[in-house]
C-alpha cells in the first residue's frame, strides 16, 4: 500500500481566538502541556485576581493546546475534560479540530509519536534566547490523512494493538513488584525462625559485651554556624536513604572542629541508624569512602563486636526482617513526634548465631537480591521495547501499512 498523501494541519484545525480581557477574582484550573508529545494535564489553579497579563482565554475540552515556548520540543495535545474552562495565557494557542476530516484519535497519534516535533522545531523562529512556536508554524505542518474512514479503521486497529501492549507492561511491572517484595518476604521468614532461638539486646552486642550505640554529637557540641564549604565531610540524618547513603549534599567542618568530635566519627562497616525525622528507623552501613567522616545528633552510630555479629547480617535484620522493625516501631507509636534514643534501640533484640551461619545467610539474600535485580533490569528492558513497540505500530499506521 502507497504511504498517504500529507495534508496541511490548517485545512483541519482552525485558530480558536477568543479571548477574555480581565479574568475574574476566582480560582481558575491551568494546563500544563508536557514535552514530547506526553499529553496535557491539569496544572496548579491560579486566582484570576492574581494575573497581570490581560489577555487570557479559556480552554474547551477537545480542543488542541500548543505552547509557544516549548512546541519546538513537542507539547502540545489534546484538552482532557477536566480541562474544560482552564485558563490559558498568552504563551498558549488553541485550536478547534474539524472532525469532518479528522479523527481527533488519529491526531492523537501523530502527538504520541511526537510526529511534528521536527517541524515544528525546524518552523519556529525567534530573537529572545528561544524559538517561539506561533499558530501558523503549526498550520503549516503536514501531517498523512487518509480518509476519515480508513482512520477510523486504523486507529481501531491501533487500539486493540496498544491495548495488548498496555495488558503485557502491565503484568511485567506486576511481575516486577511481587519479586521487589521477595527480599523482605525471605528475611522475615529467616528471622522469624530465628528469634524463636536465643536473643540478644543490641545494647550487650559490643566489643566486650559493651554498648556498640554512640549517639551523634548534640546541638551545644555541635552548631549548624560551625559548617564550612569544604572540610572534613558530616553525615546527617538525610544522607541515609533505604538503599544506602545519599551523599549528594554533605555538610563539613575544620579539621580542628573534627578533632574536637572524633568520638563522633564513623568507620567503614558501621551501622548507621536514623532517630528522628521522616526516615526513622533507616539503616545503612558506612561505605569505605567514608571512613573518618563524622555524624551529627540526628544519627546512631552502631559498631558490633565483629567476633560475634557480622555487620551485614545485623543490617539485614534491622532493614529487612519485619519482626525486628516492629520492635523498633512499636516502642514509638502514638508519638506526637517520634524519635528514638539509645535506650530505646539497645533492647531491640536480634538472633546471634554462629558467624559462619550469619554469613551463609547473608549470602542467601544477596544472590536473592541479584536475582530481583536482574528481573527488575530485564523489566525496565522490556518496557522500553514495549514503547518502541508501539512507536513502530504509529510509524506505520502514518505510512499506510496496517
Amino acid at each position: 500500500m502507497k504511504p498517504w498523501s500529507k495534508t496541511r494541519l490548517e485545512e483541519v484545525l482552525t485558530h480558536y481566538q477568543e479571548y477574555i480581557e480581565a479574568p475574574e477574582p476566582r480560582e481558575y484550573r491551568k494546563l500544563s502541556v508536557k514535552l514530547y508529545g506526553k499529553g496535557v494535564v491539569i496544572d496548579t489553579p491560579t486566582d484570576g485576581a492574581m494575573l497581570k497579563m490581560k489577555r487570557h482565554q479559556l480552554a474547551k475540552a477537545g480542543q488542541v493546546i500548543l505552547s509557544e515556548i516549548w512546541g519546538k520540543k513537542g507539547a502540545i495535545g489534546f484538552v482532557p475534560p477536566a480541562g474544560e474552562g482552564a485558563l490559558c495565557t498568552s504563551h498558549f494557542f488553541l485550536f478547534d479540530v474539524r472532525e469532518d476530516r479528522l479523527d481527533r484519535r488519529w491526531l492523537r497519534g501523530i502527538f504520541d509519536a511526537n510526529y511534528l516535533q521536527e517541524q515544528l522545531d525546524a518552523e519556529a523562529k525567534g530573537t529572545t534566547g528561544y524559538a517561539a512556536v506561533r499558530p501558523k508554524n503549526l498550520l503549516a505542518c503536514e501531517i498523512p490523512l487518509p480518509p476519515l474512514a480508513e482512520q477510523q479503521r486504523v486507529v481501531a486497529r491501533i487500539e486493540k494493538l496498544a491495548a495488548q501492549i498496555h495488558e503485557a507492561r502491565t503484568l511485567r511491572q506486576q511481575s516486577a513488584e511481587e519479586a521487589e517484595a521477595l527480599p523482605t518476604a525471605q528475611t522475615t521468614r529467616i528471622f522469624e525462625e530465628l528469634l524463636r532461638g536465643e536473643r540478644h539486646p543490641i545494647g550487650t552486642l559490643g566489643t566486650d559485651g559493651e554498648n556498640p550505640i554512640q549517639i551523634g554529637p548534640f546541638g551545644a557540641q555541635l552548631h549548624k554556624t560551625e559548617f564550612v564549604e569544604d572540610g572534613v565531610p558530616v553525615l546527617n540524618v538525610g544522607n541515609v536513604w533505604p538503599d544506602g547513603l545519599n551523599l549528594d549534599y554533605l555538610d563539613h567542618v575544620t579539621e580542628e572542629k573534627a578533632h574536637q568530635l572524633r568520638r563522633y566519627s564513623i568507620r567503614a562497616g558501621d551501622l548507621l541508624f536514623a532517630r528522628s525525622g521522616a526516615t526513622l528507623g533507616k539503616v545503612c552501613l558506612v561505605p569505605p569512602e567514608c571512613d573518618s567522616w563524622l555524624m551529627t545528633g540526628h544519627l546512631f552510630r552502631v559498631r558490633f563486636d565483629r567476633e560475634r555479629v557480622f555487620n551485614r547480617f545485623a543490617f539485614a535484620a534491622l532493614r529487612g526482617s519485619l519482626q525486628i522493625q516492629d520492635q523498633i516501631f512499636g516502642q514509638i507509636r502514638g508519638a506526637t513526634r517520634p524519635g528514638y534514643n539509645t535506650t530505646l534501640l539497645g533492647t531491640v533484640e536480634l538472633p546471634v548465631p554462629p558467624l559462619p551461619e550469619q554469613r551463609r545467610i547473608v549470602a542467601e539474600l544477596d544472590g536473592l537480591q541479584a536475582e530481583v535485580d536482574a528481573l527488575k533490569r530485564l523489566q525496565a528492558e522490556t518496557a522500553a521495547e514495549l514503547d518502541a513497540l508501539l512507536l513502530a505500530l504509529l510509524d506505520r499506521a502514518f505510512k499506510g501499512e496496517l
